[in-house]
């Protein structure tokens, strides 16, 4: 009896520093600069959870449990190590997937167990209902946010009429069948959860457009922290349960800084109304309204060098064209002169929360030089010339002027308060959001066409040459 105490007690306090370890490595992903042992901590305590599963006293299936292991350690380091940083947002939503999945899953697996032995009860049964029913949530919602992002159904809001009345039918539809599942065990209100939850993961984000997309990420996060909580109740397992409201917390307060940040309101994310899908976006077009003045590598470099402040706007552009190590080199070149150099980040740059201050570090740009909207923002005025790498809807203007944009009402970098504007783009196709930009045809403006990290590199060596 002592022995089996103390082995409890043992348990439970690894249990609790595995989720101080999640606590700690959540911290430490606050802030680039402790990053890196925020992830060691992280990836500690998920070991030690692990590790405290195989020593659980009901653990009997050790083979499966090796067996998924294997097979994800197959699947997850050669895609960890071959998915490029462009590709990050999407596969961090198929992730989210995954984690749905499971949830799902184990509330299927028990109720099949519990129900065969007669050993089902209304606690129990209220928590597989929520744990499936939000995993398939975020399973569906997930896996059309990573198409989105892939670009392989674009990044347009979809919108029809009645879809409020829709998801609200449906969530209305997903409480009274777990209510009925609670209270009767049934197989055919179980099939329903499954069912109706699938759908509504699907209409919740289908309206949601490009621009908003990191939010939906974030916001994606939280739900399937809440679907691992709801397990982890389901199977009775502390450690499970203390992780998933860690995620699911840290995920909604990160969506709902987001939100505010954008001038957004936070319950809107969360019923699917975030982008504005009823706006007359029309068909994108694959030239601005109005001609754009072009600028070669050699004019951006001159005034570079003329000039006495500069603010770099990174964009998703950046990241594909993976410029980031020459947007480095450019910066010593301009600080090695005397230049200000600053970095403009905008809340939802690139595809997920804080994809442009990854790109950043990981280049080793020194984070004192970036600064997010509300501090860089009366700087452009100031500013002699702004380098806008393949960013769009974040600084269009069209979001403080433009009514029927998609994007009115939320903050953007006013980049077009600067005396010059360089615009680093592939194309003159319009963002993500599928709008023109109205900054690109200024007269302060001009386009530099072609990949961002060949054209940075053109105007680090015009540069040397000046």
């Amino acid at each position: 009896m002592l022995i089996a105490l103390l082995n409890d007690n043992l348990t439970l306090l690894l249990a609790i520093a595995a989720g101080v370890l999640c606590v700690l490595g959540l911290q430490g992903l606050s802030h680039p600069k402790t990053a890196r042992r925020g992830n060691l901590c992280a990836m500690a305590g998920m070991a030690l959870a692990i590790a405290l599963a195989f020593v659980h006293p009901s653990m009997e299936a050790y083979g499966w449990v090796l067996l998924g292991l294997a097979a994800g350690a197959v699947v997850g380091v050669p895609l960890a190590r071959k998915t490029p940083l462009t590709s990050l947002p999407q596969l961090v939503a198929v992730f989210h997937s995954l984690v749905g999945l499971a949830a799902a899953l184990v509330a299927l697996g028990m109720y099949l167990q519990k129900q065969a032995f007669g050993l089902m009860e209304a606690k129990l049964a209220l928590e597989m209902g929520l744990g499936a029913a939000i995993g398939l949530i975020t399973l569906t919602g997930s896996i059309l946010a990573a198409l989105k992002l892939q670009g392989t159904i674009g990044g347009r809001p979809w919108g029809w009429w009645g879809r409020h009345y829709l998801n609200l039918g449906l969530g209305v539809g997903i409480v009274a069948c777990t209510a009925w599942f609670t209270l009767t065990f049934s197989p055919v209100a179980f099939g329903l959860i499954f069912i109706l939850s699938l759908i509504l993961g699907w209409t919740l984000v289908a309206p949601i457009g490009g621009a908003d997309m990191p939010v939906v990420v974030s916001m994606l996060n939280s739900y399937s922290g809440w679907a691992a909580a709801a397990t982890g109740f389901a199977v009775e397992s502390p450690l499970l349960i203390m992780v998933g409201a860690l995620v699911g917390v840290s995920g909604a307060i990160l969506s709902y800084v987001m939100c505010h940040a954008m001038q957004r309101s936070f319950i809107s994310v969360i019923l699917g109304g975030f982008g504005n899908a009823e706006a007359a976006v029309g068909e994108a077009s694959t030239t601005p309204s109005k001609a754009a003045a072009l600028a070669g590598t050699e004019d951006v470099a001159y005034l570079l060098n003329e000039a006495e402040q500069v603010i770099i706007v990174p964009g998703y552009g950046m990241a594909v064209a993976q410029a980031q190590h020459a947007v480095k080199a450019l910066t010593q070149q301009l600080l090695a002169k005397g230049i200000e150099v600053r970095f403009a980040i905008h809340p939802v740059a690139g595809r997920m929360p804080g994809h442009m201050n990854v790109l950043l570090a990981e280049a080793d740009i020194p984070y004192d030089l970036v600064e997010e909207l509300e501090d860089v923002n009366p700087r452009f005025a100031e500013a002699d010339v702004v380098l806008i790498l393949g960013a769009n809807d974040v600084v269009n203007p069209a979001a403080q002027t433009d009514k029927s944009s998609p994007i009115y009402g939320m903050p953007v970098l006013e980049a077009w308060h600067a005396k010059r504007v360089f615009v680093v783009k592939r194309s003159h196709r319009p963002g993500y959001a599928g709008i023109d930009n109205p900054l690109f045809t200024l007269p302060n403006a001009a386009l530099v066409l072609g990949d961002a990290k060949e054209i940075v590199e053109k105007i680090g060596t015009a540069l040397k040459a000046a």
